[in-house]
């Protein structure tokens, strides 16, 4: 069965049912964003930014991108995140391969290249293993040696099932009232200290962790609480 799961073609299939859904879920649901004048104040005037959102928050996060704006997720190497590589190509948005655990340093030079190319980059700061909801410090090292402000992102659902899985998987059901939240920037001096580093790194857990209770709440359920620290 595990072998018949991760065919190539049985993955293409599966990517292209998670994109269908995903604009499943888009077209019968009436979202509002909140914050929506942060990124495009930096869509705007061409400044690359790197996105950040929770792995749990990663279902409905294609449809707040503007279209046509460049994307460079970083997602892990394995079954799950090529996956997610496939199902966020149909809506034009590529990937940049590696996690901590597994190419990292690979990754990192990628990120920062395609940074400094004046393309966007995206990081799902839990991932690829948690905790869930627990910052670590890839995103916040590619902001300091970028110079590229961090700028959050969360979304919730009125619709949904919140799964057993270790990020706390957010399922948007169709027929909906959504909302996107943007919060405000963190940025990371290019001579940052390790205090400072790990301030920023804390700063960046707040403002998702905060954004993403304000938009459960804006749908009228009770924050998902991250996990304990590792």
């Amino acid at each position: 069965m595990k072998r018949f799961l991760r065919a190539p073609w049985m993955t293409r299939i599966l990517c292209w049912l998670i994109a269908v859904y995903i604009r499943l879920v888009n077209a019968t649901s009436r979202f509002e964003t909140v914050g929506a004048e942060r990124p495009r104040r930096l869509w705007d005037a061409g400044t690359p930014f790197i996105l950040a959102f929770w792995h749990g928050r990663l279902l409905m996060a294609p449809m707040a991108w503007r279209r046509g704006a460049s994307m460079n997720m970083l997602i892990s190497s394995h079954a799950d995140g090529r996956i997610i590589a496939g199902a966020i190509g149909h809506f034009g948005l590529g990937t940049v391969t590696g996690s901590s655990s597994q190419g990292g340093t690979g990754a990192l030079r990628a990120v920062l290249k395609a940074l400094k190319a004046g393309e966007n980059v995206g990081f799902t700061p839990d991932g690829p293993r948690g905790p869930a909801m627990r910052a670590s410090t890839g995103v916040v090292a590619a902001a300091r040696l970028s110079g590229a402000p961090i700028l959050p992102l969360a979304y919730a659902t009125t619709h949904r099932r919140v799964l057993g899985s270790w990020d706390r998987f957010h399922l948007a059901l169709p027929f909906s009232r959504g909302v996107f939240v943007w919060g405000d920037p963190v940025s990371v001096a290019r001579d940052a200290e390790d205090a400072e580093v790990e301030q920023a790194r804390l700063e960046v857990e707040d403002r998702l962790n905060r954004i993403t209770a304000e938009a459960d709440r804006r749908c009228g359920h009770a924050p998902v609480q991250p996990a304990d620290a590792a």
